[in-house]
């Protein structure tokens, strides 16, 4: 039986999660991807990380459809292909080991990789080339996000690992990330579904944080509109740095919120 869970009305807990939500759209909408990566954190501040995530994945949900509406038609249908398989076999795996897999391990793994990503970027000499969709890197990158973001709601990371060497136009890169993650987002509603953490309550204070979140992705979309490519992409290794450093301390069993 689903554990009833009433409805948020502690003022502490809102205070956390309007600007967590915000952050998390705007992130969806194009401007500082991977900065959505704060809002469980500060969310499990005031509520059990368990309940954060059922009380989030909603919200994510309704950011989803405001994304796909927004950048609609401007994604990569060729990348398209190869990571929605691999999203589903990470899904897979994730659901089946998710009783043996800890939590701690798999963000310093993927914390690992994003640092280490970022500065191999940052120390590497000489023109960069865009590389090309790879269908057994693009599954292996993408069936390690799915799996990263069912477990411990990291999947940017791996994904970014695969799709920014490409350097697709920032709008291209965006909406490809967007349906990625729509999809997964949707896929994660059947097991948090059973495993009961859709209760009223829970859901009720979702739905009074989806007009925030989904304000958070119009005005991301805005700002990533009034972005260079070029600093578009800065931006976008400097926060997977940020991130890589954050699922490291978190992984540690360290806090930086």
């Amino acid at each position: 039986m689903p554990e009833s869970f009433p409805m948020m009305t502690d003022p502490w807990f809102y205070a956390a999660a309007f600007p967590a939500v915000l952050i998390t759209g705007m992130s969806k909408g194009g401007f500082g991807p991977g900065t959505s990566l704060i809002a469980l954190p500060l969310l499990a501040l005031v509520l059990p990380p368990i309940q954060a995530a059922a009380i989030m994945l909603p919200v994510l949900c309704a950011m989803d459809l405001a994304g796909l509406w927004g950048f609609r038609g401007k994604w990569d249908r060729r990348n398209m292909k190869i990571i929605l398989a691999g999203a589903m076999i990470g899904i897979a795996i994730g659901t089946a080991t998710a009783g043996y897999v800890s939590d701690r391990g798999v963000q310093v793994i993927v914390g690992a990789v994003a640092v280490a990503f970022a500065l191999q970027k940052w120390l590497k000499r000489g023109p960069e080339v865009p590389t090309q969709p790879n269908t057994l890197k693009g599954l292996f990158w993408s069936a390690c996000s799915g799996f990263t973001s069912f477990i411990a709601h990291a999947g940017g990371p791996p994904l970014q690992v695969y799709l920014l060497p490409q350097r697709l136009d920032k709008t291209i890169f965006v909406g490809t990330t967007v349906i990625f993650f729509a999809v997964v987002n949707y896929v994660k509603l059947i097991p948090y579904w059973w495993l009961g953490q859709f209760a009223p309550g829970n859901l009720a204070t979702s739905a009074v944080l989806v007009p925030v979140a989904v304000g958070g992705v119009y005005l991301g979309m805005w700002l990533h509109h009034k972005m260079s490519d070029v600093l578009f992409y800065r931006i976008v290794y400097v926060f997977v740095f940020i991130v890589g450093l954050k699922l490291l301390y978190d992984g540690f069993g360290l806090k930086l919120l």
